[in-house]
């Protein structure tokens, strides 16, 4: 079963979720995994394809564009998602799309990334509770929350 995971850019951070998504792509890479971060805006394709060019100071984040690239030589694509190949060797989906990815549950993990913006707050919301009703296992990451007493 998919384990997903929200990381949520708190308030106090300046964080926002397309940077957290490629933080998390590139911990996902670096652990050995294969990421696929999905949306349906392609400004936001462009937009993280940016991101991940500069994302490391000192080291290439190496990435593609979905039916574009030679997924082969691209351990992390970004695109839709809607391509007929199941990407079967991909293992992490990265989600930036508003709705649920239809093709979630081929994937071991999935993380959906949330700023602070109210509509983006809203319908990260409606995907909890989709994810919750069915049983899947969630986790609550709060990026740039000051630490909690004890």
């Amino acid at each position: 079963m998919t384990r997903v995971d929200f990381y949520v850019a708190e308030s106090a951070s300046r964080l926002d979720r397309y940077q957290v998504a490629c933080r998390v792509a590139h911990k996902a890479w670096q652990a050995g995994h294969r990421v696929l971060l999905h949306t349906t805006v392609s400004d936001e394709v462009n937009h993280l394809d940016r991101l991940l060019w500069i994302a490391q100071d000192i080291s290439f984040i190496p990435h593609g564009l979905l039916g574009q690239a030679d997924p082969a030589q691209n351990p992390i694509l970004i695109g839709d998602g809607n391509l007929s190949d199941p990407l079967a060797e991909y293992d992490v989906l990265i989600n930036l799309a508003a709705a649920v990815p239809l093709f979630f549950s081929r994937f071991a993990r999935l993380a959906e990334c949330v700023d602070q913006d109210p509509q983006i707050k809203q319908d990260s919301r409606e995907r909890y509770r989709f994810y919750r009703d069915r049983g899947y296992p969630l986790q609550m990451h709060h990026l740039g929350a000051p630490p909690r007493a004890r």
